[in-house]
């Protein structure tokens, strides 16, 4: 799994061409996925304002609005993808465009059901 990090609003930092450009991007790196059988899914995710995080307090869930993260990043969305290697991923999120504005693309690997990677 590519996991997607980048800092909230960026996109909209950029002019049009230059946004009208990222998402080129992405979509010929979704289209070149697709013909090789290597995408499996993905998908964005809503802003971080929409957002309930659930942490134990006072020994019962409570739900609070937001992540509240100390973070510049946010987490903005995945893409599962089918590879031969971990390498052949990792040349994937390379490419991804987001990581050119600040971002970052988290590989990780899917457990199987078994759970033995663990």
């Amino acid at each position: 799994m590519l996991l997607i990090w980048n800092r909230p609003g960026f996109t909209e930092e950029l002019t049009e061409s230059e946004r009208t450009a990222l998402f080129g991007e992405v979509d010929e790196i979704m289209k070149e996925l697709t013909e090789t059988g290597e995408l499996v899914g993905g998908q964005a995710l809503a802003n971080p304002s929409q957002t309930l995080t659930v942490r134990l307090a006072g020994g019962h869930p409570e739900v609070v609005d937001g992540p509240f993260m100390e973070s510049k990043e946010q987490f903005a969305g995945y893409l599962t993808v089918d590879c031969d290697s971990p390498q052949r991923a990792a040349e994937i999120a390379a490419r991804w465009p987001d990581v050119r504005f600040g971002g970052a693309m988290e590989v990780r690997p899917i457990m199987d059901q078994a759970g033995t990677e663990m």
